[in-house]
């Protein structure tokens, strides 16, 4: 499309611009070059008399095709548009729809009232965290209602699993991770006893600011005094989450139209001739860059199966 890339640290591809107004005019550039017409305010309102009804400027249409591929999102973005609001209209005609529930989200974490008015916004930076997905590096930022951030966010599906299922869940972080349990407590037993909580973890452990809040807030009084406590706390401290935060505020949107209710070409069981694509499926990705990326993939391989289906 002509648009200059590079490959960042992360392995991610970005534009040199870093701008994506550009490349989305180069796209519908294309799009209007190939034939297409786009039809601006234009809003599915479900089905009649075998076609799909629209409201449009001019009133309300049905459109009749031989093929219609849907791509209408999740439940993540209601503000612009992605409100899941075809849902009943797929159901009604049998298709299966598992429900949705927010990905690549924040949680709520029940924050000391002293706690949330300091550090609400502060990053949590150099650490590692633990979930039933794994052990992750990262950063994550402390919000007034909990936690978020990329390294909350690789370990949401897990945390968000575990309340539904086991009704609690915790986030489970390393706040040194350079430095080894036996390190941390040797360093720790050489400071005075009788020196305060906050010198005994700037001078045994380097930490400070939020992480030493952290430890405050989530480590029995007990584990404070005895230096191997204290050091296994550093390494493992657990920070429960009391649920997930709302869908309208989530990146993305875990749930949607089952695997099984589409066949190889993606289009739907249950409609022949209406293919689907995007989040409107039951799957998620760990972050936005790979959300966009498979919403695409899963367009092109929909594309594909509409040219399939209109030779058939």
């Amino acid at each position: 499309l002509g648009t200059e890339t590079f490959v960042g640290s992360s392995g991610r591809v970005f534009p040199d611009v870093m701008k994506a107004s550009p490349l989305l005019r180069a796209w519908l550039k294309r799009l209007e070059a190939q034939g297409a017409t786009l039809r601006t305010r234009h809003r599915w309102i479900g089905f009649a008399d075998g076609g799909y009804v629209f409201e449009t400027p001019e009133g309300r249409s049905i459109v009749h095709c031989d093929a219609a591929l849907l791509a209408l999102g999740g439940a993540s973005w209601p503000r612009l548009g992605s409100d899941a609001s075809w849902l009943p209209w797929l159901s009604e005609k049998g298709v299966e729809i598992d429900a949705f529930q927010p990905a690549n989200c924040g949680f709520v974490v029940g924050w000391s009232e002293s706690f949330r008015e300091r550090f609400a916004g502060e990053p949590v930076k150099s650490v590692t965290a633990t979930s039933g997905a794994g052990t992750f590096p990262g950063e994550f930022v402390i919000s007034a209602n909990g936690i978020e951030g990329s390294l909350v966010y690789a370990h949401g599906a897990s945390l968000r699993d575990q309340l539904l299922n086991r009704g609690s869940a915790a986030l489970t972080l390393d706040l040194a991770p350079g430095r080894t349990i036996e390190r941390l407590t040797r360093d720790l037993t050489r400071q005075d006893a009788k020196s305060s909580f906050s010198n005994r973890l700037r001078k045994g452990a380097s930490l400070d600011g939020v992480k030493a809040a952290l430890l405050r807030e989530f480590a029995p009084e007990r584990d404070r005094a005895d230096p191997g406590r204290l050091a296994g706390m550093i390494k493992a401290l657990p920070v429960p989450v009391l649920e997930t935060r709302p869908i309208g505020e989530a990146i993305s949107s875990a749930g949607g139209i089952r695997w099984s209710g589409i066949d190889d070409d993606f289009m739907l069981k249950a409609l022949p001739g209406t293919f689907v694509a995007g989040e409107m499926l039951d799957w998620e990705a760990p972050t936005g860059g790979y959300l966009l990326t498979a919403c695409l993939a899963t367009g092109r391989a929909a594309a594909r199966g509409i040219e399939a289906w209109l030779r058939g």
